[in-house]
């Protein structure tokens, strides 16, 4: 049974921002093996600190699956949600809206991954360089016209990547509209890198690997309540970790700023 794992929110305050991401693991499904995605939710709170928010199993790219992560999510505190980090899974973008009526940013990491498979090998070096143009912008206008400059300038010879740019540029500049001193935390789910490396890494170890007559491969577990209990863990400890390291996230005051503006919760870029 798909169950969304209780960890956080720790009370009723506002997580400004949330980053959300999935990684796979291997487990033994009816005699076979299949990748399931594990979804974790991180948050920043109100004193500037990241709190794990809550993990979820299952198909990654289902609406239906989404919207049921983030209601239980609401249903157990959480609220105040300006910005979701996530890569651009179908049907997370309309859950999104739908449960929190935040702002939606595409992680710039993948979209870039994205884009380059249009430039070809020997181009993508330069179109990097010239898209990254837009992000060393220091503020949404002047980042959003010089995206459409960029673009513009590569459709001629790279039409698919310019119409690429020309969609998705509400939402992987959606981050140039908050506070200046956030920006690097929020383009992208690097934040989440590290966490899912260790759940990955984790899983491997103890899972159990297939018999040598069956020619090998790579560790399973032996069912969806044991990811839970071993992606759990891990969860809680690094929530734990979190909690009393003496530095923030963010500062205090920072946080505390954008939860007092209503501008910055939706930040106009269309258009």
């Amino acid at each position: 049974m798909r169950r969304c794992r209780a960890i956080g929110p720790s009370d009723n305050g506002a997580r400004p921002y949330l980053w959300i991401d999935a990684t796979y693991v291997k487990v033994r499904q009816n005699g076979r093996i299949v990748s399931v995605a594990v979804i974790v939710a991180v948050g920043v709170n109100a004193d500037g600190r990241r709190e794990v928010l809550g993990m979820d199993i299952g198909p990654s790219e289902a609406e239906p699956f989404w919207t049921g992560f983030l209601r239980k999510l609401a249903r157990r505190g959480l609220r105040g949600v300006k910005l979701v980090i996530s890569d651009a899974h179908e049907g997370l973008k309309a859950a999104i809206s739908k449960v929190l009526s935040a702002t939606w940013q595409r992680c710039r990491v993948h979209f870039m991954r994205n884009a380059l498979a249009h430039a070809g090998r020997s181009g993508r070096r330069v179109v990097s360089a010239f898209v990254a143009t837009a992000f060393a912008q220091n503020d949404a206008e002047a980042a959003k016209q010089q995206w459409r400059r960029v673009a513009d300038q590569l459709r001629p010879n790279l039409p698919r990547l310019a119409a690429l740019m020309d969609d998705a540029e509400p939402d992987v500049l959606a981050y140039m509209g908050f506070p200046s001193q956030h920006r690097a935390k929020l383009h992208s789910t690097n934040p989440l890198e590290r966490l899912n490396g260790e759940i990955k890494r984790r899983t491997e170890v103890v899972g159990v690997r297939p018999r040598p007559r069956t020619g090998g491969g790579r560790a399973s577990l032996p069912n969806e309540a044991a990811i839970t209990r071993l992606v759990g863990a891990i969860l809680l400890e690094q929530n734990d970790e979190w909690a009393v390291q003496r530095s923030r996230y963010m500062t205090l005051e920072s946080v505390a700023a954008i939860g007092d503006d209503p501008i910055v919760s939706l930040p106009q870029l269309a258009g």
